[in-house]
C-alpha cells in the first residue's frame, strides 16, 4: 500500500491521528520506530536546525524538498507505507510554482503538505506580525495543487492564517472556500479559545480539521480526547521534540559550563549502544556479515 493511500485511510477512519514533529532524519526515525500513525515534517523546526534561525521564510523550496527527501526515505526504511506530511510554506510562489512544488514534494516520497495563505516572506504561524494574501488568489494556489497531484490519494492540506489577522469569520470563510477548491483537510493556524475551536468544528461539518499543538502558542493546549471529541481529525506537534532536546542540550551545557563532565547528567543521557540501535547499527552489522564486509 502507498503511503499516500495509508494517509486517506487514516483520514476516513475513526481514530484521531497523531503525529509528532521531525525536524531531521533522527527525529523522524525516532518518531517511526515509535509506532506512531503519521510522522509531521515541521517547516519551524526545519528552519531552526538547517539554519539555526527562525521559521520567518528564509529557507527556499529546495531546501524543504531535500529535508522531506531524507525524512521519507527513513522512516519508509522502518515502516513501508507510514505517511509523511510536510510543511510546505505558501507553495513558494504563484499557482505556477505551487505545481512544481507539488511535484516535488511527491518525488520526495510525501505523503501530503500544506500550503498556507500568507504574504510572503512567511511567519510561523504562532507569531505577530503576519499578512495573508486575497482569498481568490489562495483559492488559485489550492486548484493549481489539486490538479498538480499525480497520485490521486496524494494528500492537500488548506492552512489560513487570517484568524490573526481579520478574525475568525474571515479564517472560516477562507477555509470553506479552499476546501471547494479542492482542499482534502483544512487547517484553521492559531485559534485562540474554545469558543473559536468550537466554531471551527461547527463550521466544518464531515470535513477533516487540523489541529496544531504548539507549545507556549496562542491555541489552548488540550488534552488529545478533548480535541478528537471537539471534531478534529489530525493533531500535529510540530515542535515538541525540537523543544525537548533544545532543553536538554542547554541543561548539559550548562553542566560543562560549571566545570563537570557529562557524568553528572548521565541519567537523562541514552548510552552508546542504546543511541547505535535506535539508528540501525545492528540492520547495518548483520549486512556486513552477509556480504563479508570487514
Amino acid at each position: 500500500m502507498r503511503n499516500t493511500t495509508r494517509l486517506r485511510e487514516l483520514l476516513a477512519g475513526p481514530d484521531l491521528i497523531v503525529a509528532p514533529g521531525a525536524y531531521d532524519a533522527l527525529s523522524a526515525r525516532l518518531i517511526a520506530q515509535a509506532g506512531f500513525p503519521a510522522v509531521y515534517m515541521t517547516g519551524f523546526g526545519t528552519a531552526a536546525s538547517v539554519l539555526g534561525q527562525p521559521d520567518v521564510g528564509l529557507l527556499t523550496m529546495s531546501e524543504m524538498v531535500s529535508r522531506a527527501a531524507a525524512i521519507a526515505a527513513i522512516i519508509a526504511s522502518v515502516a513501508s507505507n507510514l505517511p509523511l506530511i510536510a510543511d510546505a510554506d505558501t507553495g513558494y510562489g504563484n499557482p505556477i510554482n505551487v505545481r512544481r512544488t507539488i511535484r516535488e514534494y511527491e518525488r520526495a516520497g510525501v505523503a501530503g503538505l500544506h500550503i498556507e495563505d500568507q504574504v510572503w516572506p512567511k511567519k510561523c504561524g504562532h507569531m505577530e506580525g503576519k499578512q495573508v494574501i486575497p482569498m481568490d488568489e489562495m483559492v488559485q494556489k489550492v486548484r493549481a495543487a489539486v490538479e498538480a497531484r499525480q497520485d490521486p490519494d496524494f494528500v492537500i492540506i488548506a492552512r489560513t492564517d487570517a484568524n490573526a489577522v481579520h478574525g475568525l469569520e474571515d479564517a472560516i470563510r477562507r477555509g470553506k472556500a479552499y476546501h471547494e477548491a479542492g482542499a482534502d483537510v483544512i487547517f484553521i493556524e492559531a485559534p485562540r479559545s474554545m469558543t473559536e475551536l468550537r466554531s471551527i468544528a461547527q463550521a466544518f461539518p464531515g470535513v477533516p480539521l487540523l489541529f496544531n499543538w504548539a507549545e507556549s502558542g496562542k491555541t489552548p493546549p488540550l488534552p488529545l480526547e478533548e480535541i478528537r471529541t471537539l471534531g478534529f481529525k489530525l493533531v500535529i506537534f510540530p515542535v515538541s521534540l525540537l523543544f525537548a532536546a533544545t532543553y536538554s542540550m542547554l541543561s548539559l551545557l550548562e553542566v560543562l559550563k560549571q566545570g563537570q563532565t557529562p557524568a553528572s547528567y548521565s541519567s537523562q543521557m541514552v548510552t552508546f549502544s542504546q543511541f547505535t540501535d535506535h539508528i540501525g547499527l545492528p540492520d547495518i552489522q548483520a549486512l556486513e556479515k552477509r556480504y563479508g564486509v570487514n
